[in-house]
């Protein structure tokens, strides 16, 4: 037998084709996002009274803090879990189960009985559901980004992934406006209701995103390894053995794009609420707008992305945020509301700019027949330690005697590992190709 290298240049689809997929992926990654940082959200400011009681509060918020991160150390898994659906039994399948995997898992959040209710049991089943989010989450992004790039014309390839990005902001306006109307209620009923309603809502998104997820076709892609004879029966395991130095430049490049997003978020809105004695209306309105920047971040780099390679934003994107950072928290720290608002939506722009392209980025990194496993595994592995960026912010800023140098140093370390990988994934790209094999 022999192979021969076809380069797979997928067929324009249909006007009625793009809506349906890039409506799919998008409706997926909003709610996989609303979930991830409603219950950030949540965990800096109700999480820690309800189901974390102590005497100390700080150390109830830090507990609720690590619940946080308990998602994002459980999301490797998932990934190996659904990369290897992905990668053998096709991208579709996978994003159908992770879809209702962390549907079920945020609606029944809102559902549990507080410590005072049940005692122990509350936190553990708490934490049960965000391992199950965690899971779902961990073969989310990359399966869905892949579907949007499997189907783009090479020359349109980040402005497809881009669209997926913006279920990114839209979470965040849709979870924050819904912790701004419950917390618009009396304190009583807001601590004994209300903070649900935002968890049960995600019934809602589940059932929207799973009608357009099944109304998708495979991708082109996936079909032609499948037709090729491409498929690796352990994919996994497969990419560790030819890529894992890829994997590594990956995680490093992706960092910023979680890291950077919960300190500037979950991270933030605890320190302006907590730290700072600033109203929750303000933090929570701080990020909506910073989300709405991210939006047209996102469409006009992901754009320019096209024009003079994925790679290339991340750098400058990475490169803009090591500079702004300090800037950010200087603006904070002000305490005027309108340099409130306006140093953290200078904070979510900036780490938006590498955001908008990742997705090209890291798949063009990886083989076409391995490329769901190399791109979700990439994502995790960073997010491990990108899901406890608010713990170790929140505990860098105390260790520090209060001073926010500490959270800003922190957000340009992780805009500075992001650059690094940034540099060496540019020097890595390699075309999407898929081997056809022939007697």
């Amino acid at each position: 037998m022999s192979t021969s290298t076809l380069g797979v240049s997928p067929a324009p689809p249909t006007e009625k084709d793009v809506r349906r997929i890039v409506a799919a992926a998008y409706v997926g990654t909003a709610l996989e996002w609303y979930d991830y940082f409603l219950y950030g959200t949540a965990a800096a400011i109700v999480f820690a009274g309800l189901f974390f009681p102590t005497e100390n509060a700080a150390t109830a918020a830090m507990i609720a803090l690590l619940s946080f991160g308990i998602g994002f150390v459980v999301r490797p898994l998932g990934a190996v879990l659904f990369s290897h659906i992905g990668d053998r039994y096709g991208r579709r399948a996978a994003l159908i189960g992770t879809i209702v995997v962390m549907g079920v898992a945020t609606g029944a959040i809102g559902l549990l009985p507080t410590y005072a209710a049940i005692g122990l049991a509350a936190p553990v089943l708490l934490t049960v559901m965000r391992v199950l989010q965690g899971l779902s989450a961990g073969g989310e992004w990359g399966g869905a980004t892949l579907m949007a790039l499997e189907y783009a014309p090479e020359e349109k390839r980040a402005r497809y992934a881009s669209m997926v990005q913006l279920g990114s902001p839209t979470g965040t306006v849709l979870s924050s406006a819904a912790f701004i109307l419950a917390s618009m209620l009396p304190e009583d009923d807001f601590l004994s209701w209300g903070w649900r309603v935002p968890f049960l809502a995600a019934f809602s998104l589940l059932a929207l995103a799973l009608y357009l997820r099944m109304k998708v076709e495979e991708t082109p892609l996936f079909k032609q390894l499948v037709a090729a004879e491409q498929r690796e029966k352990l994919p996994v395991v497969e990419t560790f053995r030819t890529a894992s130095g890829r994997l590594f430049v990956g995680a490093a490049m992706y960092f910023i794009g979680t890291a950077a997003f919960f300190i500037m978020t979950t991270f933030m809105i605890s320190y302006i609420t907590s730290s700072l004695g600033l109203p929750k209306s303000l933090a929570l309105t701080s990020t909506i707008v910073g989300a709405f920047a991210q939006m047209a971040v996102l469409v006009y780099f992901g754009r320019l992305a096209d024009r003079i390679g994925a790679a290339k934003v991340n750098i400058l994107g990475s490169a803009v945020t090591v500079v702004a950072a300090f800037p950010v928290f200087w603006l904070v720290d002000t305490k005027v509301p309108a340099l409130v608002l306006l140093g953290v939506t200078l904070g979510i722009a900036c780490i938006s700019i590498p955001y908008s392209a990742i997705g090209p980025a890291l798949s063009s990194l990886f083989p076409a027949h391995l490329q769901y496993s190399g791109v979700a595994l990439s994502a995790n592995f960073s997010n491990v330690l990108a899901g406890f960026m608010p713990f170790i912010a929140t505990w860098a800023f105390a260790a520090a005697g209060d001073k926010s140098w500490a959270p800003a140093g922190l957000l340009a370390l992780v805009a500075l590992i992001s650059l690094a990988g940034s540099i060496a994934s540019d020097r890595l790209q390699r075309p999407v190709r898929v081997e056809a094999t022939t007697s």
